[in-house]
C-alpha cells in the first residue's frame, strides 16, 4: 500500500504506545505520510505512574506541545531522596535552587501522556490501525526496495512496539530477558504529605511514591520474585512484602484499592541492539534499548527516540536527502546515549535495589550519604540534562 499522496515519502510505524505515537507526529510534522499499527484491538496504556524528567519535557514539547500541554499532565515535584526500608534517610536532596533545578520533574499518570499523543496524533493526519499484528518485515534497501510490513509498503518503518518487539525479533532475532525482578504499581488517593518522589531502598526490594495530581498518588514496589509468579491477592501480596517497612508505606497501601494494583515482571534488553538501523528500519524506544527501570528514563527515550525520528530522519529526507545517511545519523545520535543509560540503570540496581541483605545495606547506606550535591547535580544532568537536536541536514 502506498501513501495517498505519491509525492510523500511513507512510514509505516509499528506500535501505538508512546514511541510509536511520538515518532508519527515527528513524522507527520516534517511531511511524512504516516500510518501506525497496533496489535491490541484497543488503543490504550497500561501502567500507572511514572517521573517526568526534563529532558522528557523537552522531548514533548518538541512534539508541539505548549506549555499548559506540560501542566495539564501532571503535578509539579521533584526528587527528594532515598530512605532506607526503616525510614532512615540514606540521601536526602538539597534545597538549593541548583539542585532543585536538577531534580525537578512532573509526576504524570501514564494514560494521560498516551492520550494526549493519541489525540496529537490523530489531529495531525495520522493514521492509526488498531488489531493489526506484525509478524514478518521485510526490511528493504535504502535506495532500492521499499520496505514491506502488514501487506503495507513504506520507505520507512518504526520498529515501536516494546520489550517483546515482533520487529525485533523477526530482523534481529534479539529477545529481552527476565530481570529478576516484578513490580506493582498503583494509583491512589493522595495524602497532602506526598509532594516529592520519595525511594526506600530495603534489600533486593524498592518503594516508591510521587504525586500525579491535585488529587492522585503513584507507588510501586519493586522486588526480587521468580518469573510468572501467580497471586490471587495482589494488594495483599505488597502489604505482605512490605510489611516491615516504614510507616507512610504501611499507610499508603492500607487506603489503596486492591483493583487498582497492577504487577508486571521487569524485563530488558542488555546492552541493547547492536545497531537501531537495518535497511529501511528503525528502532527506537523499549524495542531498541529496553532499560531497567532503575533510573527511571523509559518513557523519556521514547519520547526522545520518537522526535528524533523526524528531526534526524524525516526532516532531511523530506527536504530531498538520502534515506541511508539520515539512518546512520540516527544510530550515531541515539545509540551511545541509549547504552550509557542502559549501563547506569543496572549500576543503579546493583547498588540499590538489587542489592541483597545483611551488612551490605547499612555499609551501602553509609558510603551513599557521602555522596556531595555536586556530584549529584552531575549525575542528574548527564542523564536529564539532554536537549532535541536541530533537524539534520540533507544529504545526498
Amino acid at each position: 500500500m502506498s501513501s495517498n499522496d505519491p509525492g510523500r515519502c511513507t512510514a509505516v510505524v509499528v506500535g501505538a504506545g508512546i514511541a510509536g505515537l511520538s515518532a508519527a507526529i515527528s513524522l507527520i510534522r516534517t511531511g511524512w505520510d504516516v500510518t501506525v499499527l497496533e496489535r491490541s484491538p484497543e488503543l490504550g496504556e497500561i501502567g500507572a505512574g511514572f517521573a517526568m524528567s526534563r529532558n522528557a519535557v523537552a522531548a514533548f514539547r518538541g512534539l508541539g506541545f505548549d506549555s499548559d500541554d506540560v501542566a495539564a499532565l501532571g503535578c509539579a515535584t521533584g526528587a527528594a531522596g532515598t530512605w532506607a526500608s526503616d525510614g532512615r534517610p540514606i540521601l536526602t536532596i538539597s534545597e538549593d535552587e541548583a539542585t532543585r533545578e536538577a531534580v525537578a520533574l512532573i509526576g504524570v499518570h501514564r494514560r494521560r501522556l498516551h492520550q494526549a499523543l493519541l489525540r496529537h496524533a490523530r489531529d495531525a493526519g495520522v493514521r492509526i490501525v488498531p488489531d493489526t499484528p506484525v509478524t514478518t518485515v521485510v526490511p528493504g534497501e535504502p535506495g532500492g526496495a521499499r520496505a514491506m510490513v502488514a501487506g503495507r509498503e513504506a520507505d520507512l518503518v518504526v520498529g515501536a512496539d516494546g520489550m517483546h518487539s515482533a520487529v525485533r525479533k523477526a530482523l534481529f532475532h534479539t529477545n529481552a530477558t527476565y530481570s529478576g525482578f516484578s513490580s506493582w504499581r498503583a494509583i491512589t488517593a493522595r495524602n497532602p504529605a506526598e509532594t516529592t518522589l520519595r525511594q526506600y531502598w530495603g534489600p533486593r526490594a524498592e518503594f516508591g511514591v510521587m504525586p500525579v495530581s491535585d488529587t492522585e498518588t503513584y507507588w510501586y514496589g519493586y522486588v526480587a520474585m521468580p518469573e510468572r509468579t501467580r497471586l490471587s491477592d495482589e494488594l495483599g501480596a505488597a502489604t505482605r512484602r512490605f510489611a516491615a517497612w516504614a510507616a507512610p508505606i504501611q499507610q499508603l497501601l492500607a487506603r489503596t484499592d486492591p483493583a487498582a494494583v497492577l504487577r508486571h515482571d521487569v524485563y530488558h534488553l542488555s546492552g541493547g541492539l547492536s545497531r537501531y538501523t537495518t535497511g529501511r528500519v528503525v528502532m527506537i524506544g523499549d524495542a531498541a534499548h529496553g532499560f531497567l527501570p532503575t533510573m527511571g528514563q523509559g518513557v523519556a527515550t521514547a519520547l526522545e527516540d520518537g522526535l528524533c525520528v523526524g528531526l534526524l530522519i524525516g526532516s532531511p529526507v523530506a527536504a530531498g536527502g538520502a534515506l541511508a545517511p539520515a539512518l546512520a545519523g540516527f544510530d550515531q545520535a541515539r545509540r551511545p546515549r541509549c547504552r550509557a543509560l542502559g549501563r547506569a540503570s543496572v549500576l543503579t540496581a546493583r547498588f540499590g535495589s538489587h542489592l541483597g541483605g545483611g551488612l551490605r545495606q547499612p555499609v551501602r547506606n553509609a558510603l551513599v550519604r557521602l555522596t556531595p550535591a555536586s556530584a549529584l547535580n552531575r549525575g542528574a544532568d548527564a542523564a536529564m540534562g539532554w536537549t532535541p537536536p536541530a533537524p539534520a541536514a540533507p544529504v545526498s
